[in-house]
């Protein structure tokens, strides 16, 4: 009783502090102070979150340095890339120690940032995906893919800055705000089932899933050094027999359900901790270091569990000697900004509305010009340490669901992946399999979105399940919104056209069933600290009363209902709103 009265206490302590005031925790006193939100709970969501998404620090610098970095081929190896290159491989496994150190520092500083700056729950990093897509496709296997690896840094450098620019002029916070309802809500379903995938693949999960050769996927869970040789996929034999993929379900998995079930708190901190304990003996069959070269270069730099690499390849690599690939630059700069830009538009938005931060009214997240902000000069940062597009995490959603709902779950993770950069041997040693059926389970939360969806009318319908259905599918978020919003244009433009054509006598029978839409949203086009400065406002980064008597009844009357829901909560008389209306 006296720890829980201790913490209790302290909790009204910090929200009564400046800290409390800054992040809006409850009982701060703020008007728009977040329901829910206590510094404890906030320091547990944030480890939560963290522990989710600890696997980028080891996942992505395996990924980007598939790539060979700065590392150079000899002439003599261009045949096969240097496949067989001892010098080579050398020169790479310094690039992997590289990115383990660039991912650590990035994820830190941007989260850190996202929760000091636009308070908000949500966790940056290399984005998985995008990562994929750098490595696999844009700079190709040791180098053997459209541009270098250098050239691509470049290209993600500059794509942060026009980033900064789309959101300074409002173009991100209008996309997220503008696509139809149904699209949005589907977003997030789609998300969650995409998350739920990471977890049951071998990269970042269980690996009770793998690509198929008579289907697209199917049922693996075989146990290390049991795949087919040919074909690389699990032996019908073998599978749903890998001693790890069942630790994975029964303690990352069940036991982790069971406590949130029982509501107790840190359940899903539990299931990873516990899992990743019994993974690090190497006598056991679930070891993470197995007896091999792989495992015992895992274990070496396991064992040195407090280290710091500096990042001596891949700081500052970029190429700006881009004569003569323009046309190479070029593909690569626009195709990572479409699928950036909607894969992070898309997951920030998402994870905001998990969170309970979205403002019905007019579809928008308190300090989304800032989160967007953060987000795109963290992209341009991470490329100066060599790092794949940074980029809002989904794995967020398992903070969020520990009762994340301000900033400061942010900054505890970012505080994490600080002292991550010095303890990379331990938090690069989580295995996939302890956090992949947490994954499953912030999946399942984020699902319950699709019962809002309008099922009713398929003008709606149909985009949004093409939307959920294509994210996992095509492992991308960016995909998956472009299916949708392709689909809700074509669908509903033609109805459009056959109404204004018909004069109104060709109508889909239950078009009142629709959502309503409109590319003409509550506050313009142009972000709200604009409009403000355009009006004379000196401290224009600051939404007061004054600023809506002189914008018009539009924003006026959406401050009047804000306004009216404050008062509405504290049983007081909302007196800005009635001379609003009254006027």
């Amino acid at each position: 009783m006296r720890i829980k009265s201790w913490i209790h206490d302290t909790n009204l302590r910090v929200a009564r502090s400046p800290v409390g005031t800054w992040f809006r925790l409850e009982g701060c006193g703020h008007p728009k102070e977040r329901k829910g939100s206590y510094f404890f709970t906030e320091i547990r969501a944030g480890l939560a979150t963290f522990f989710a998404m600890a696997y980028i620090i080891s996942v992505n610098s395996n990924i980007t340095s598939l790539t060979g970095g700065t590392c150079v081929c000899p002439e003599e190896d261009m045949a096969d890339f240097c496949a067989t290159n001892a010098e080579y491989a050398l020169c790479t496994q310094e690039i992997n120690r590289d990115i383990v150190t660039a991912t650590a520092a990035i994820a830190a500083l941007s989260t850190f940032c996202m929760g000091l700056f636009a308070n908000l729950p949500i966790a940056l990093a290399p984005g998985m995906g995008l990562n994929a897509y750098f490595a696999y496709t844009v700079v190709g296997v040791r180098g053997s893919g459209l541009v270098s690896y250098s050239t691509a840094l470049t290209a993600v450098f500059v794509e942060g800055w026009v980033f900064l620019g789309l959101t300074i002029i409002g173009m991100r916070q209008w996309l997220a705000r503008a696509l139809p309802a149904s699209i949005k809500l589907a977003t997030g379903c789609g998300i969650g089932l995409y998350l739920a995938l990471i977890g049951l693949t071998y990269s970042a999960g269980i690996g009770l899933v793998q690509g198929g050769t008579d289907t697209p996927i199917e049922l693996a869970g075989c146990a290390e050094g049991m795949m087919d040789p040919d074909t690389g996929l699990c032996l019908s034999s073998e599978k749903m027999r890998s001693a790890t993929m069942w630790i994975g379900i029964f303690c990352g998995g069940i036991l982790t359900a069971l406590l949130m079930m029982y509501r107790i708190k840190g359940a899903v901190i539990i299931g990873i901790l516990l899992v990743s304990i019994i993974s690090w003996p190497r006598t056991t069959p679930v070891t993470y270091f197995p007896y091999t070269d792989l495992g015992t270069s895992k274990f070496d730099f396991f064992k040195q569990v407090v280290t710091f690499h500096p990042i001596k390849h891949t700081l500052l690599a970029q190429d700006w000697n881009l004569a003569g690939k323009g046309g190479e630059f070029g593909l690569a700069f626009i195709t990572f900004l479409y699928v950036d830009i909607l894969d992070t538009t898309g997951t920030m938005y998402s994870m905001a509305r998990f969170a309970g931060a979205i403002d019905e009214e007019t579809q928008d997240f308190e300090g989304s010009a800032m989160a967007y902000t953060v987000d795109a000069i963290s992209i341009s940062i991470g490329s100066l340490f060599g790092s794949p597009p940074v980029t809002a995490f989904v794995e967020s959603g398992a903070g969020i669901s520990e009762g994340g709902k301000t900033g400061l779950t942010s900054i505890t993770t970012g505080i994490c992946f600080f002292i991550a950069v010095f303890f990379a041997p331990i938090f690069a040693s989580i295995p996939p399999w302890a956090t992949g059926c947490t994954l499953v389970i912030v999946g399942a939360l984020m699902a319950k979105a699709a019962a809002e969806i309008n099922w009713r009318y398929y003008g709606d319908a149909i985009p949004a399940f093409l939307t959920i259905a294509i994210m996992p599918f095509t492992y991308s978020i960016a995909y998956g919104l472009i299916a949708g919003i392709t689909s809700y244009i074509t669908l509903n433009g033609i109805a459009w056209i056959l109404e204004k054509v018909s004069g109104g006598r060709i109508v889909p029978p239950n078009k009142d069933e629709s959502d309503p839409w409109s590319w003409k949203l509550k506050g313009g086009f142009l972000p709200p600290w604009v409009n403000r400065a355009a009006h004379g406002k000196r401290d224009f980064w600051k939404p007061d009363e004054e600023y809506a008597e002189k914008t018009g009844p539009a924003e006026a009357g959406s401050l009047a209902l804000s306004e009216e829901r404050v008062a509405h909560e504290k049983g007081q008389e909302p007196t800005t709103a009635r001379s609003v209306k009254s006027e």
